[in-house]
């Protein structure tokens, strides 16, 4: 997969280093986990913390679609 990179917002969760968008994906679920940030009771449903706040356009929880979704535009 050809290499993106990550804005300064995304860049804070996943590092600034141009990589495929699988890695990204990987890296964003282990920030997630690591930081016990999936829903208990709705596990579809990611809280943000300060960090996910920037990415997530503000928001302080979004569905695992929506985050695909609002993470591809952090992406060039």
């Amino acid at each position: 997969m050809k290499p993106v990179t990550p804005d300064e917002k995304l860049a804070a969760v996943v590092g600034a280093k141009p990589m495929p968008r699988t890695e990204i994906t990987k890296k964003i679920w282990d920030y997630i986990k690591k930081n016990k940030l999936q829903d208990a009771k709705v596990r579809t449903k990611i809280n943000a913390d300060e960090k996910l706040k920037p990415v997530f356009n503000g928001k302080s929880s979004v569905s695992m679609f929506e985050m695909t979704k609002l993470v591809s535009g952090h992406l060039s």
